[in-house]
Order: structure tokens, then sequence, then C-alpha cells
């Protein structure tokens, strides 16, 4: 069971050192495994993204700059890579309460968070 977050990062690299760097600031993508289904941090979706986007710009750089340890200057969402077993269990874990995410059913909830960006491996 996997499952992975993916973040286009742009950053900066600010030296404490008399120097300069050209370019100064670089983009990377971040990947940010998904906890499990059920367990503590697995909802890292739905108080991060909505409708397929970052949802706070602010926290999501100061999540980004403890992961990395330099000044970010953007995050954006691109995709929720995961596969056939942890898809499924994330349903399963949504439909169990759908009023936490005040959804009528899993695909409603789904859409409201990830937007169109699940892609499911098999």
């Amino acid at each position: 069971m996997d499952a992975t977050y993916v973040f286009s990062v742009r950053f900066r690299l600010s030296p404490d050192a008399p120097v300069s760097v050209e370019p100064a600031t670089f983009e990377t993508t971040l990947y940010r495994a998904a906890d499990p289904p059920g367990e503590d941090g697995w909802l890292f979706f739905r108080d991060n993204l909505w409708r397929g986007e970052v949802n706070d710009p602010v926290h999501a750089r100061e999540l980004a700059e403890d992961a990395l340890g330099v000044p970010v200057e953007s995050v954006e969402y691109r995709r929720f890579d995961t596969d056939e077993e942890y898809y499924d269990a994330l349903k399963a874990a949504i439909s169990e309460d759908l009023e936490l995410f005040k959804a009528d059913n899993v695909s409603e909830a789904l859409t409201k968070y990830f937007g169109s960006s699940v892609e499911v491996e098999s």
C-alpha cells in the first residue's frame, strides 16, 4: 500500500556568507508520503487541499520550508500518486465518516479535495 503527494516548490538560496548565487531561485519537486488511511496524518489532503489546489499557500510554504530547510517562495500541488490498494483503503476510510468531509458520497469527498489530480497505478 503506497501513496504520495506531489508538489512543485520554488525556493531561493540566501547564503549567510558574503557571496552571491546565480540563479538564486530554483524549482524542485517535493514528494510527501501519504499516511495510511485511519492513522495519524491521513487527513493531510482534507486539511491542506481544496479542489486540487493548496488551500493555504502560507501554511504550505511553511511546511515546505520545514522539509527543505530553505526559504520557499511558492508551493503548487501537482497530483496524488497511489496504488489501488491504498486508494481502496482511502475510499473505505472516507465512507466511514462522510460528515467529516461534508460530502454525500466518497466521490464527492475526493473531488472536493483532490480535484481530478489522483493518479492510480495498478
